[in-house]
């Protein structure tokens, strides 16, 4: 799998000789071929060639549009694998009691793997978060004791709340944060969660259409015009272990500081600047080729994105045999 990032302002995407061809504004021409691409994403005013459009619609190859700041704008995406059976499958389970099930079993897998990253910090910065994450299992415990989606996702979100009370406790002094903020990112380690899991949802977005399923569709957030809540659902159990902890790293490895973000006074919030986003980028999709051995149901390591896509494919499963105790979510260890 592999996905392009272009965040160079005049920078023109084409197709050529059957590789996806990148032209730069200093003359620069690199190429990827097309069958190793499985999407794009357009961080500045660039073109993309409409021979490359055709082909991307044909080959089902995703092109996701953001802001020079990283705001989400929309994708261009092809109709080629919907599954009509199985999204009408996808629908009737909501109300049914696979949606606390499948609910339960995520939201208790992103809390323990929330536990887990706080921990992971706590030894590095030599810092304590034990009062906060025995809070947090007693949300864990809660939520698996819970009857109905509302109360599930309150306890979801008590857990949310004293989590970044404890990355706020160990990110270095530079990148300091109070809480939580997202429309707009009031602080520089907001704004790059925000961009971070606005990448991965749409990630998770493309690999949900290529199983035929909606990602509109979801069972545990609440519907919302415009919004994939389905994506929402199955990125829960991987914030923390994916965009989290590379924050943390950029921030605490001193990758990244102050000066590579600006505020707008026009559209209030902090954002990142064209060498900060460069940076970021490059981080996130070194992040997403990282090796792991965290599935329990193969027997191979397998990168972080290969991971997403295999645990969509549980999700397939389930959805197809309606049980959603054949879902287990991603568990740090």
């Amino acid at each position: 799998m592999s996905y392009i990032f272009i965040d160079e302002h005049g920078t023109v995407v084409g197709i050529k000789d059957n590789c996806i061809s990148i032209k730069y504004t200093d003359g620069m021409v690199k190429s990827v071929p097309v069958e190793n691409v499985d999407g794009i994403y357009m961080f500045s005013s660039s073109q993309l060639t409409a021979q490359c459009v055709m082909e991307c619609l044909k080959r089902g190859i995703g092109v996701s549009y953001f802001s020079k700041g990283g705001a989400y704008f929309g994708k261009l995406q092809s109709t080629g694998h919907i599954n009509v059976q199985r999204q009408r499958k996808q629908v009737h389970l909501y109300e049914t009691a696979f949606s606390i099930e499948l609910s339960k079993r995520i939201i208790v897998g992103k809390i323990h793997n929330q536990e887990i990253v706080l921990k992971r910090y706590a030894r590095s910065e030599k810092k304590s978060v034990d009062d906060l994450t025995i809070r947090m299992r007693n949300c864990m415990d809660n939520v698996k004791r819970g009857k109905t989606i509302d109360e599930i996702m309150g306890y979801e979100g008590r857990a949310a709340k004293l989590y970044f009370e404890g990355l706020s406790r160990l990110v270095h002094e530079e990148f300091k944060f109070n809480g939580r903020s997202k429309r707009p990112p009031l602080d520089e380690f907001n704004s790059m969660l925000s961009l971070g899991y606005s990448i991965l949802m749409n990630e998770v977005y493309g690999m949900l259409e290529n199983k035929g399923l909606n990602p509109y569709f979801g069972f545990m957030h609440s519907d919302k015009e415009k919004h994939p809540t389905l994506a929402s659902d199955m990125m829960e159990e991987w914030r923390a272990i994916i965009v989290d902890s590379l924050v943390m790293s950029l921030v605490n490895g001193h990758e990244i500081h102050k000066e590579h973000f600006y505020h707008d006074l026009d559209c209030p919030g902090y954002y990142l600047t064209k060498e900060g986003l460069s940076i970021f980028l490059k981080k996130y999709d070194r992040k997403l080729r990282t090796v792991v051995n965290y599935l329990t149901y193969i027997d191979y390591s397998v990168s972080f994105r290969r991971s997403i896509d295999l645990q969509i494919n549980e999700l397939t499963k389930a959805i197809e045999e309606g049980d959603a105790s054949l879902y287990t979510p991603i568990w740090l260890r």
